[in-house]
């Protein structure tokens, strides 16, 4: 766990130094792009943070290759040189586009690309467990198809989410944790040497997010951009490849000594690739609704829009970070709630917790809906959406239409005013500018009211 634990504080560090220098290049490349209409953040902010997170995840692939444990998962496979291939095309691809534009579908080619890559490298689903069945062999072509499906769905999920401050690197935070739990469990509680890969990419995800975040937080100084979103959603699907289908059952078994609690503790991978799409199913969601919402309407499936669940929290009323705190509890909720009822045998008293958890989450879901007010004795202590306004006292926004539409009638009844002006001739004008204005007409002068004051 040391060595875990110190190629996690690398990789956050060297992405967070990276980041401040990364965000001044952006500005003078130009990678700033102007607020779009369906933008939540009010200034022009640099993109190209995924050049730190690209550095960040080098570091801690350097620092673990030279540690006596870590540096077995080198020699035992090709999943990091495949990681680092897939990785890097995904990320040029994305400071491709961060700074002039990719169209949809050449984005979705070099996906396809990147995932291909390392799918060549083997980097691949070899075996489905079934239940009932047990490992089930695919074909070189099935395991291709599933594999760089998996990358694509993973990847354009991710990037879907990012949409508002902080919210994507702390979800895939969030759903690298779990994953490392589970993996952590399967390597170390189980003997299963297959899953240390899957544990050393759970913990760079989790260095990378942590490193971001801290600039990344609303307000934000620097988006990742497609050239971290992206990046974060393939490694987060080389974790789940890299797992799934390399677990032997009677391995567990031989542990457990009963096949009944094996099934149980392969729960979430007898599905195929259960856990890791549940550590990620808000953004799974998201996606799917996306693609069904613009297709009916006869929109492009990557035609952009702010109908996102991160759009609609604040459509409903919460603020920025709320809506973040929000889909954090939701992931955790179903991520965390997952790899525990594969840890655990009370599925009757964990079942009870998460239904009471959810009813948390409803309820902060639902709070700007219902807005109490306080009584008056306490209402100097209480925020002010929730104080009483005195009566015949107007709304701030109440008070500002009213102040435009003053002016707006000022501004029409002086225009009302000059129109007549505009038919008299150049003569009568000079006359009509001799005339005394005012008090002065009245023959109030001598109240000391003239021009003289």
């Amino acid at each position: 766990m040391r060595e875990y634990l110190l190629v996690l504080f690398c990789t956050a560090a060297v992405t967070y130094l990276l980041t401040g220098p990364v965000r001044k290049f952006a500005i003078a490349a130009g990678a700033m792009p102007p607020v779009r209409a369906r933008d939540v953040h009010r200034e022009p902010t640099p993109r190209l943070g995924g050049i730190a997170m690209f550095g960040g995840l080098c570091a801690g692939i350097l620092v673990a290759s030279q540690l006596d444990n870590l540096s077995k998962v080198f020699s035992q496979g090709t999943d990091i040189r495949a990681l680092l291939s897939g990785a890097g095309i995904m990320w040029l691809l994305g400071v491709l586009d961060d700074k002039w534009g990719v169209d949809a579908l050449v984005k979705l080619g070099g996906q396809m690309i990147a995932a291909g890559v390392m799918v060549w490298q083997g980097v691949t689903v070899i075996t489905l467990p079934v239940p009932g069945s047990g490992p089930v062999a695919v074909s070189p072509t099935q395991g291709m198809v599933i594999s760089v499906t998996l990358v694509v769905v993973m990847v354009n999920a991710v990037n879907f989410i990012d949409g508002l401050d902080g919210l994507a690197g702390g979800m895939v935070c969030i759903a690298a944790m779990a994953f490392f739990l589970y993996s952590y469990r399967l390597w170390y509680g189980y003997t299963i040497s297959d899953a240390a890969p899957a544990v050393l990419f759970s913990v760079l995800l989790i260095g990378m997010c942590l490193g971001f975040l801290a600039h990344n937080m609303h307000p934000a100084r620097i988006f990742m951009g497609d050239s971290g979103s992206m990046m974060l959603g393939l490694m987060l699907a080389v974790a789940a490849i890299s797992i799934t289908g390399r677990v032997d059952p009677d391995l567990i078994t031989s542990e457990t000594g009963s096949q009944t609690l094996t099934v149980h503790a392969l729960v979430p991978i007898y599905i195929p690739l259960l856990l890791p799409l549940t550590v990620i199913a808000l953004p799974l969601a998201d996606l799917l609704l996306a693609v069904v919402r613009r297709t009916w309407a006869g929109q492009s499936p990557f035609a952009a829009d702010k109908r996102h669940l991160h759009h609609r929290l604040l459509q409903v009323g919460h603020s920025h970070s709320r809506a973040v705190l929000i889909m954090y509890f939701w992931a955790a909720l179903i991520a965390f709630g997952t790899v525990a009822f594969s840890v655990t045998n009370t599925g009757r008293t964990l079942v009870l917790m998460l239904a009471g958890l959810c009813l948390v989450g409803l309820v902060v879901l639902l709070t700007p809906r219902f807005r109490p007010r306080a009584p008056r004795a306490v209402q100097a202590f209480v925020p002010p959406r929730y104080r009483r306004r005195p009566a015949g006292r107007k709304s701030a926004p109440a008070a500002v239409r009213e102040e435009e539409g003053t002016a707006l009638t000022a501004e029409s009844a002086s225009e009302s005013a000059t129109e007549p002006m505009a038919e008299l001739s150049a003569e009568d004008k000079r006359l009509l500018g001799g005339l005394p204005k005012g008090s002065s007409a009245t023959g109030s002068r001598g109240h000391g009211h003239g021009r003289g004051r």
